[in-house]
């Protein structure tokens, strides 16, 4: 497409050597960034020196793993999208902060990230389709349909490039097939918040992770932007989002403080629009920075604990009523 300028010319893949540690902290937080050169004419002309730099930064972090560059573009929309791959994971990087917006395990099938968070969601909210704003290269969708294949996702991505990189690169062209049990992903290139990225009926639930340039939307900081996605539900459908990080340093120590979630602008904005509806938590990892939110009365911890995956069924258990000061 003519929105597309393909990097400069060079090889199909390129090595490239990071910390394990490391690498497995960027896709848990959400304002991490990627620890590559900051110039991408720098990684395609001295990979070696790159490489050797990297090393010796991350010198005595732990285990280096192998990474490969298998696709770099820029789009209208995004000035930086890399395809990146390792041994265990397949990420997709945008911007030029290098965000990790997606995920594909190749060890198993949790991410340990906020991605999980989704799998919870189709138990506590009515049969119908679920939409997924903000899908990047689908990770959230390749969990959902992996332990609901019943489930009906749609998605919005606004970038036409992440799709067709994430059909070539993350089997996106899989989960648009329709399962045994009839479930699938259909696709929708185009703003997700706009007034058309709706179904007749509404959703049963909606799952928001919007970010350009390391940050959350800023229209997700306001009320009104949630009273219009909220209009998209089906009676009791839920919402469930990603807020990122705090707007200030917390401590690890502050996790369990009813009031830490103050930190967040995403989920002041949610508390004030669903007063008395709405469950937050902050994601257990140490690692991790990323705040989850979701609509709704607080669901019966014990039943949902029952009735997800055994990999789900403490962490669940961590969701907390939000409660304006």
């Amino acid at each position: 497409p003519s929105s597309i300028y393909p990097a400069p010319a060079m090889p199909a893949t390129m090595p490239l050597t990071l910390s394990l540690p490391r690498l497995l902290l960027l896709h848990r937080r959400r304002h991490a960034k990627v620890q590559q050169p900051r110039s991408l004419a720098r990684l395609r002309c001295a990979p070696d020196e790159v490489a050797a730099t990297t090393a010796e930064q991350r010198q005595g972090e732990g285990e280096e793993e192998e990474l490969v560059l298998l696709a770099s573009y820029r789009t209208a929309f995004n000035e930086v999208i890399m395809v990146i791959d390792s041994p265990s994971n397949r990420y997709l990087v945008l911007d030029p902060t290098r965000n990790v917006h997606s995920i594909l395990p190749k060890k198993g099938a949790w991410t340990n990230s906020y991605w999980d968070e989704c799998v919870s969601l189709p138990t506590v909210v009515p049969r119908g389709p679920v939409a997924l704003l903000g899908l990047g290269a689908g990770t959230a969708a390749h969990m959902m349909l992996e332990v609901w294949p019943w489930i009906q996702l749609i998605g919005w991505e606004i970038d036409p490039t992440v799709i067709e990189l994430s059909r070539d690169y993350f089997g996106m062209s899989t989960l648009e097939k329709t399962t045994e049990l009839g479930g699938s992903l259909s696709v929708h290139i185009g703003d997700a918040l706009s007034p058309s990225a709706t179904v007749e009926g509404g959703f049963a639930g909606i799952v928001v992770d919007l970010f350009a340039d390391g940050e959350v939307l800023p229209q997700l900081q306001e009320v009104d932007t949630w009273l219009e996605i909220a209009k998209k539900l089906m009676p009791d459908g839920r919402i469930m989002v990603n807020c990122g990080a705090g707007d200030a340093a917390v401590s690890l120590a502050a996790d369990a403080d009813v009031s830490s979630w103050v930190q967040n602008p995403t989920i002041k904005a949610l508390c004030s629009a669903f007063p008395g509806q709405l469950n937050w938590k902050r994601l257990s990892e140490k690692e991790s920075v990323n705040y989850v939110a979701l609509t709704g009365p607080l669901p019966d911890l014990e039943e949902w604990s029952a009735s997800v995956p055994s990999e789900l069924s403490l962490r669940v258990k961590q969701w907390v009523p939000c409660k304006l000061a």
